[in-house]
């Protein structure tokens, strides 16, 4: 099953819907900032991205300031926890298909794992 983590307001989120839809793909339509993913959810993303959580932060958000993640003694779970309750901090979009995910970031990045 393949599913997007999606933001609307979001041109690469839009750009990879799109790319998806193009390929003949109607994968099911995540808005995460909508219903937030739970720390649980978020670790499976990270272990199918096959990256730490650090690396899925969007450091220019104005909750990573306030939240000081970049505070390097942070444990995982912690940035985790961060993310679960300001999703606006998940990288996006992410695709997932099984038990792989990408990325869409170029868009064109997801292809891999179709």
């Amino acid at each position: 099953m393949l599913t997007i983590y999606h933001n609307p307001r979001c041109s690469k989120s839009r750009q990879t819907l799109s790319l998806l839809q193009d390929q003949g793909l109607e994968p099911e339509v995540v808005l995460y900032l909508e219903t937030a993913p739970s720390p649980e959810t978020i670790a499976l993303l990270l272990k199918k991205l096959g990256i730490g959580a650090r690396q899925l932060l969007r450091r220019g958000e104005q909750e990573y300031k306030d939240q000081s993640l970049a505070d390097s003694s942070l444990s995982e779970q912690q940035l985790i926890a961060a993310m679960a309750k300001y999703p606006k901090l998940i990288e996006r979009p992410i695709v997932v298909n099984g038990e792989r995910a990408a990325i869409g970031r170029p868009p064109e990045a997801v292809l891999e794992i179709i």
